[in-house]
């Protein structure tokens, strides 16, 4: 059995394109208040708010449904020109079964005040017995929805 895996999915949201991208890009202070539930708190490493682009590290403390907070610390790869975030797991709690975990959201226009996102999540497992990494797909999914309500406000 293959330990890496990739799970990808589309959703299609009724926000401009370029607002849901800017919200990570410039405005990820304010995923915490987007969706309190899953992301408590999000802390930025080596500068400030004003210059966490491309490059910059975070840690997202959060809760999924089994209400075990975790962390997860990435470094952020950001594409302007094709509006793709990528989040490059550093370390955290899910890396006590995984080696790599790796999540991307593409983000494409599909109407007016519409777009889809492209949920990409790349892994590999330390080992076979290793849990499946659904829940974390699933947060990024209610991430992604709740950013939607967020963002209608």
């Amino acid at each position: 059995m293959s330990l890496k895996g990739k799970i990808e999915s589309e959703i299609v949201i009724n926000t401009p394109p370029h607002r849901f991208y800017k919200l990570f890009k410039e405005e990820i202070f304010d995923i915490p208040k987007a969706c309190p539930k899953l992301v408590q708190k999000i802390n930025i490493h080596g500068g400030d708010w004003s210059k966490h682009g491309h490059g910059s590290i975070k840690t997202w403390h959060y809760t999924l449904d089994d209400d075990k907070a975790e962390v997860f610390k990435e470094r952020v790869e950001l594409d302007d020109k094709n509006l793709v975030i990528k989040l490059i797991g550093l370390e955290g709690d899910l890396f006590e079964h995984y080696k790599s975990f790796n999540e991307t959201y593409k983000v494409v226009k599909k109407g007016p005040g519409q777009c889809a996102i492209i949920l990409t999540l790349e892994y590999e497992k330390l080992h076979d017995c290793s849990p499946s990494p659904q829940k974390y797909y699933d947060a990024m999914i209610n991430l992604v929805k709740s950013i939607e309500s967020h963002l209608k406000k």
